[in-house]
């Protein structure tokens, strides 16, 4: 009997790389798989030599081998995986292309809003998106998305165990709302926020993704720092509203991702509730919190204003129902996400091609 090249890297899938959970091909751990007779021989890439999971790993190949042909002759040569010894860090989620974090300078803004709706617009334009809920003190995505006490479920992987994102409209998202009771008051410190942080991205089962949406908390503090300390953030899409107050505020949180030692790039500015408009008048704008801000903050980022979304009745419905605004029918709040989701895409694309391509920072204290 002949072995089938293809079955065998098939079998080979059901194995996971304890790190990423991904398949061990996705990932690209296997490497000169050879077929000779009934001998069966490849090369599996692991972070070390000395790593606690690399025999797990080993056996789980050849048992998935074997349950295909069991009379096969399966030799697995473990080797160091050089390309990632050889990089400064590498990041705990290499099957995520993009790592987009919303953020604002202060709360009230319609981050939250934002972040749900964007990530809905993306998914509903191709892509295959994530949605983490980072603000750990006002957890706002359970409530957006109508997953009130949902828990996520825990896998083993190689004696490991794993969060399972919970699942809404077609997008895996995570946040610690799951995990407390919405009364729950969170009183963490920073050594606790940046272990929830690190948790989040290393021991939670993320798909392959184009897109991981960020929703972090307002300000400047733990979780921001933590954050780049962990993973590459791609780019950082801004929330403002257009008063002057707002953009005092978030002109302080956009430049502490433009610190030289942190140099995560801006994306651009997203400016909410920039007016307001009836639903019987649509037509009509009415700028209760005055004009410009958005325009002035993304000038003095030497980047771009995104879009602006107006203040409507049904955005606010759509985040308190679980049904966001962007799902719905009304004209005016598609029309306004779309530019958002559009803008994004070209313009992580241009960040892409322009620069290269992000790093975890290194903070010293």
């Amino acid at each position: 009997m002949e072995f089938d090249k293809q079955q065998i890297i098939n079998a080979l899938r059901t194995v996971k790389d304890p790190a990423s959970g991904q398949d061990i091909i996705a990932v690209r751990m296997v490497e000169n798989l050879q077929v000779q007779g009934k001998d069966i021989s490849f090369s599996l890439l692991v972070p070390s030599l000395q790593s606690p999971v690399k025999n797990q790993l080993t056996f789980a190949c050849i048992a998935a081998v074997n349950e295909l042909y069991p009379e096969a002759e399966v030799h697995v040569h473990s080797k160091q995986n050089e390309a990632a010894k050889a990089s400064k860090i590498t990041s705990p989620l290499p099957h995520v292309k993009n790592i987009i974090a919303v953020a604002s300078g202060k709360g009230g803004v319609g981050k939250s809003t934002v972040a749900v709706n964007l990530a809905l617009q993306l998914k509903a334009m191709g892509a295959k998106v994530g949605l983490m809920d980072m603000d750990l003190y006002g957890p706002s995505v359970p409530t957006m998305l109508g997953l009130q006490g949902q828990r996520p479920r825990i896998q083993d992987i190689h004696g490991k165990p794993k969060m399972l994102p919970v699942e809404k409209y077609g997008i895996p998202t995570i946040s610690i709302g799951y995990m407390i009771e919405p009364q729950q008051a969170v009183v963490l410190r920073g050594p606790r926020l940046a272990g929830i942080v690190k948790q989040f991205f290393q021991e939670c089962l993320w798909p392959a993704l184009d897109f991981l949406i960020l929703d972090l908390p307002p300000g400047t503090g733990d979780i921001q720092l933590s954050l780049v300390q962990t993973v590459p953030v791609t780019g950082v899409v801004m929330v403002t509203t257009p008063q002057d107050v707002a953009y005092a505020d978030a002109l302080k949180g956009m430049n502490m991702f433009r610190l030289e030692n942190v140099k995560v790039p801006i994306l651009g500015v997203v400016e909410n509730m920039a007016w307001f408009s009836p639903k019987e008048l649509p037509d009509n704008k009415y700028f209760i919190f005055g004009q410009g801000g958005g325009k002035k903050l993304a000038k003095e980022a030497n980047t771009v204003l995104l879009g602006q979304i107006p203040i409507v009745q049904g955005i606010r419905e759509g985040g308190d129902t679980g049904q966001p605004a962007v799902l719905g029918t009304e004209t005016l709040i598609k029309e306004a996400f779309t530019e958002v989701a559009q803008n994004v895409l070209r313009q992580v694309s241009l960040r892409n091609e322009m620069l290269d391509a992000s790093e975890i920072v290194k903070v010293s204290s």
